[in-house]
């Protein structure tokens, strides 16, 4: 198996690899409609797009913080995690240790009678490790597990150890990551520490997420990457470790309300805006409606890409904070420098390429564009994503702006949107998830069988 310094490199270069291709995938999402209604030349939109989605990436990192801590659990113990249950299990019969003590003083009576039935020298059986597990993880959710007493002797860094005594104050997931560090110190042989696996899982994500993104890039198809990635994660997140490695909570608030509800303010806000254009200027020349909103769309196409960055380069960044978090290098997960800015510069990079196929299909399939409307659906789009940004949502840029077109082209008449194209395009927001899981699922059954 690589060892954990590499697969760490190699999980940051292919998360700054999907953001680069995340850029040329979704540079149609920022200048598509500015493009199609000819307000700029293609190369003026690119620098532009690829300009402030760098902007943008530097903004905020409450998305990267949720895709980092939200959405998997990368604390929660499994039979795997127990090295050599037999040493584990004569630790817990005689209790000699503090911290022995205090484990078996918390499990339930039930583990306690299995434990006392456990015969030296044999294999545990396999309730006996089941039960341990699940006291294990009971474990991870208490306050009081830390004391100078019951730790004096295990070599704790100062960071951990000041975390501890704050232990009354974290959150939920940084206390479970927290108490995961210090069973691992204090159980060194017995415990085994998922750093090192938890790694193949994120790699595995990763390269479900690019390949499912080459996929509908090669194929023109307006899917998300947002939803890539995080399909990825989960799929191969559920391989490794069932269904309780995935947080559904954080799935169903974070992903998919938003899968829903982001698109739909997009179709919403997009029609009443278009609406209100229509009613306030409809006694104005349309060529001087035209002329106007062609200067205007320029303005609201920069706020697009903007958002862009903000929303979207954020997964990367949450990845591999991910990692870092997950082998313990960094104690709380919150984005270091470095990862903002590696990120930033991959997602401009990767918008300075294009994504022509899915401009097409943005631009000129769905409805026949002109300034007033690119201005509409571009203006309502970042709205939503400045909204669903500062809540942390990892939405789909793709999904937003493709809602906020149907919006401005429904708000004309219906007839004026290519319904054809919208149920191709709903099709394939719905397989992403699944798809982008079962690729990446594959990935890490491969990677296993590689020995990476």
């Amino acid at each position: 198996m690589l060892s954990l310094s590499l697969l760490l490199v190699l999980i940051v270069v292919c998360a700054l690899a999907f953001d680069y291709i995340n850029g040329f995938h979704d540079t149609a999402n920022a200048i598509a409609t500015v493009v199609s209604t000819r307000v700029l030349s293609p190369r003026s939109a690119i620098i532009m797009a690829a300009v402030l989605n760098f902007a943008g990436a530097l903004f905020s990192t409450h998305v990267a913080i949720t895709v980092a801590s939200g959405l998997v659990d990368t604390t929660h113990f499994q039979l795997a995690d127990l090295r050599h249950p037999a040493l584990f299990v004569a630790r817990l019969q005689k209790p000699a240790e503090p911290v022995s003590r205090y484990l078996v003083e918390h499990f339930s009576p039930a583990t306690r009678q299995q434990l006392g039935q456990y015969l030296a020298g044999g294999a545990p059986s396999p309730e006996l490790r089941g039960a341990l597990v699940a006291e294990l993880n009971q474990i991870l959710t208490r306050r009081d597990l830390y004391s100078p007493e019951r730790f004096a002797g295990i070599a704790l860094r100062p960071k951990t150890v000041a975390k501890a005594e704050s232990a009354a104050t974290l959150k939920p997931d940084e206390l479970a990551s927290l108490n995961r560090v210090l069973l691992e110190k204090a159980y060194p042989q017995e415990l085994d520490s998922n750093q090192q696996v938890f790694q193949v899982v994120i790699l595995a994500a990763i390269l479900g997420a690019i390949v499912w993104n080459l996929i509908t890039w090669k194929f023109g198809i307006p899917s998300s990457s947002s939803h890539a990635l995080i399909g990825g994660l989960c799929g191969a997140a559920l391989i490794h470790g069932g269904l309780p490695s995935v947080l559904w909570g954080g799935i169903v608030q974070k992903v998919l309300v938003p899968l829903v509800g982001s698109p739909a303010m997009g179709f919403v806000i997009g029609f009443l805006l278009m609406g209100a254009i229509f009613k306030t200027l409809a006694h104005v020349h349309p060529g001087r409606v035209s002329a106007t909103f062609r200067h205007l769309q320029i303005g609201s196409a920069a706020a697009m890409a903007f958002t862009h960055g903000l929303n979207d380069a954020q997964k990367s960044m949450g990845i591999i904070t991910m990692a870092l978090l997950s082998a313990r290098l960094i104690s709380e997960p919150v984005v270091p420098t470095w990862v903002v800015f590696s990120c930033a510069v991959a997602m401009a990079l990767g918008t300075s390429v294009g994504g022509w196929r899915i401009i097409k299909t943005m631009g000129h399939k769905i409805i026949r564009l002109e300034p007033v409307h690119g201005f509409a659906a571009e203006t309502s789009s970042a709205i939503v994503l400045f909204v669903t940004s500062h809540f942390g949502m990892p939405v789909s840029t793709t999904h937003v702006i493709s809602g906020s077109i149907f919006g401005v082209g429904t708000s004309k008449r219906l007839s004026a949107v290519r319904w054809g194209v919208a149920q191709s395009m709903v099709v394939a927001w719905v397989l992403t998830l699944p798809a982008a899981g079962l690729v990446a699922a594959f990935f890490y059954e491969l990677l296993l069988h590689l020995g990476i």
